[in-house]
């Protein structure tokens, strides 16, 4: 079986390796760790094909160490002990070879089948390199990371992935390639470089002449990085929310348009559309939460991709409406009112008095029922206290605040 171009294709030694400047560059914390041949375990956590692999094994070939590839997602812990015996036998022998394990996706394991790693880790039987989507402090046992260093990787620019193109494109002299199909295959790639070789590999697949309608039919459309459980999920969201309480339609709808291409759920994103309507824009436009509650039921009813349309004018109404927080700052106020001071008894006038006994008590006496009326009858202003005794002048509502 053919070995993939992208694998080929990984970088021999450091100044091959493209990208991640702030850890292997000049004075980045890996390259003094390979320097001084002095490798811990670490955590290397980014988006996909930005080098994560492919600098795990560059580490394990500058320190002479074996290397072992280990998927959580294939693999579990059984085949772990197998590692650590062999990891063990090779340490203890004349050789004194070292082990790295490298475990791709080290998010897909539990917290148990992780804390099967921390002896071995503890006591340097390998050293382990983790490689991870998600955010390894929700995803990756506290001990763990207390006995690894995090990494941070991030997308290639279009810069780097460049220069990783002109390297593809050398394996392939027979073709001709426009420069504006290269640059589409670059932006389309969203900073993955296996995605941007993979489209380079396919391209020159259909045709000796990659025009951008091929470069187009190789890499189809972008891919973007969203997982629906993870940080990227949350990070978008909280972006598009972020973005109508600024009032920036253009924002609103760019985090929207990632929301969708990513295939998150049209009900979810109305239902956070909703509550803003209530927490963000409440009385100053009122209509903002009646087209907000259209909005999720007819989400609900037609699905992608018409939906799309009904959530974009939603929201581009949101971000554009007049705002007032002073529902939600009075709704806080009167909740922690509850929790945090004595509640008097409510006033015997409000009191419903159901029966003989309870208006013996004084139940509802000397209650108007409708004091607006009532001064419209009489020309005389109704006092008539509605708080608790204690609470009496409390200001909760406050239309000022905008």
């Amino acid at each position: 079986m053919a070995t993939p171009l992208a694998d080929q294709l990984r970088p021999k030694n450091l100044e091959e390796f493209v990208g991640q400047e702030h850890l292997v560059g000049k004075h980045g914390p890996i390259r003094k760790m390979l320097e001084n041949k002095m490798v811990t375990s670490m955590i290397l956590w980014g988006p996909p094909g930005c080098g994560k692999t492919s600098l795990a094994k560059l580490i394990a070939r500058y320190v002479n160490s074996d290397y072992i590839a280990f998927s959580a997602v294939t693999s579990g812990v059984a085949e772990v002990r197998k590692i650590v015996a062999r990891a063990k036998e090779r340490r203890n022998a004349m050789l004194r070879v070292s082990t790295i394990l490298f475990v791709d996706e080290i998010h897909r394991f539990n917290k148990a089948q992780q804390d099967a790693f921390l002896p071995h880790v503890e006591d340097g039987t390998i050293v382990l390199i983790g490689a991870t989507t998600e955010n390894p402090g929700f995803e990756i046992n506290a001990p763990l990371i207390s006995r690894s260093q995090v990494y941070v990787f991030y997308s290639l620019t279009d810069n780097e992935l460049e220069k990783i193109a002109e390297r593809v494109i050398k394996l392939y002299p027979k073709c001709k390639w426009q420069p504006v199909a290269i640059k589409h295959l670059i932006a389309m790639s969203n900073g993955d470089a296996r995605t941007l070789i993979n489209a380079i590999e396919l391209a020159a697949s259909i045709s000796k002449n990659i025009s951008l309608k091929i470069a187009e039919e190789a890499i189809q459309r972008k891919a973007i990085f969203y997982d629906k459980k993870g940080d990227w999920h949350y990070d978008t969201i909280s972006a598009f929310i972020k973005s109508m309480r600024g009032s920036d339609p253009d924002a609103t709808l760019h985090y929207l348009a990632r929301m969708i291409k990513a295939g998150e759920d049209p009900v979810f994103i109305a239902r956070r559309m909703l509550i803003f309507a209530s927490e963000d824009i409440g009385n100053a436009q009122p209509t903002a939460l009646v087209l907000a509650t259209s909005c999720m039921q007819a989400v609900h009813m037609i699905g992608i991709p018409e939906s799309s349309l009904i959530l974009a004018q939603t929201a581009s109404y949101l971000a554009t409406a007049k705002k007032s927080i002073a529902s939600t700052i009075g709704i806080s106020r009167a909740l922690s009112d509850i929790d945090e001071k004595n509640l008097d008894l409510i006033p015997l006038h409000l009191r419903n008095p159901v029966n003989k006994v309870m208006k013996s008590f004084g139940y509802g006496k000397n209650h108007t029922r409708y004091p607006w009326l009532r001064e419209k009858q009489t020309g005389k202003k109704i006092i008539q206290e509605y708080l608790p005794k204690n609470l009496r002048g409390t200001k909760y509502y406050i239309p000022d605040w905008k």
